[in-house]
């Protein structure tokens, strides 16, 4: 499921393609699920003509902003994915869950397409998601579903001190607390994972019971766990080598162990989770 390294690198590709250009052309595919019962001509007829002031983003929450207060948020799901449709562009980064399978069809165009914007300069970007988890939405710098969100992990993420507050009280296992959108915006699961397993943590501990320099350590994991994946344009191939990324899936992708020790797949607070306990404490 796309994280926050990879709606960031989403967020690029918009800003990289339409920021200062006005909408020229606007396809909206008819699809009630991913526009959440909104009618497609409704949301098409709202866009043509504006022009893109900016492009952002918070925690796994993206937004395009146009002139006044309108903005177009979307949020990827777990299949969803933004491409920028000019071939000399070089932020085309290609998912490990997106396969090998061709970006077109075998008429040229983007295959799944649910959103299709074309700029006055040439500039096009196309949503795609073949699984219709993605959700696309009108609204303004008010929205509900931003305002609940917690710091982003990227953009504003707080100190220790701030950060062992925020876990005093918890008792749920520190993986279910990373992925509380209340409280880290834009970790998910393979974050999570490897942030945990970075800073040495088992993901079963409860949240209130790590250490000032457990916390520290979380945080410093996840400062360069982010960054990285940011600066890969959340290319996975660019990952170190030393990463648990690489081992943790299930299957044949997977591995059954890191370093000589065994890798484990299992619930925590609901969730698949790959950790190894001859490390995480």
């Amino acid at each position: 499921m796309p994280e926050l390294p990879e709606v960031e690198t989403v967020r690029r590709v918009i800003e990289h393609a339409l920021v200062g250009q006005r909408i020229s052309e606007a396809e909206v595919a008819p699809d009630e699920i991913v526009l959440e019962g909104a009618d497609p001509e409704a949301v098409r007829s709202a866009l043509v003509g504006q022009a893109v002031h900016g492009a952002g983003r918070h925690g796994k929450l993206w937004w395009i902003q146009f002139e006044g207060t309108l903005r177009l948020y979307g949020h990827l799901g777990m299949s969803g994915w933004v491409r920028d449709l000019d071939p000399e562009r070089t932020l085309a980064t290609r998912l490990r869950e997106h396969g090998t399978a061709p970006w077109e069809d075998s008429a040229g165009r983007p295959r799944f397409l649910k959103l299709l914007l074309t700029g006055d300069r040439g500039g096009r970007i196309a949503l795609t998601d073949g699984r219709r988890l993605a959700r696309l939405w009108l609204g303004d710098e008010s929205e509900p579903r931003l305002h609940t969100l917690g710091f982003d992990c990227l953009l504003g993420l707080p100190d220790a001190t701030e950060i062992q507050g925020a876990l005093g009280g918890r008792a749920a296992p520190i993986k279910s607390v990373l992925l509380d959108q209340k409280v880290f915006a834009g970790v998910g699961n393979w974050i999570a994972d490897e942030v945990l397993y970075q800073a040495r943590i088992s993901p079963k501990r409860g949240a209130s019971s790590l250490t000032f320099q457990e916390v520290a350590s979380l945080r410093e994991a996840l400062v360069q766990v982010i960054r990285i994946a940011v600066e890969a344009s959340a290319d996975s191939s660019r990952y170190p080598e030393s990463w648990m990324f690489h081992a943790r899936w299930g299957g044949k992708a997977g591995a059954s162990e890191i370093g000589g020790k065994p890798l484990v797949r299992e619930p925590v607070g609901g969730r698949t989770t790959a950790w190894v306990p001859a490390v995480q404490k």
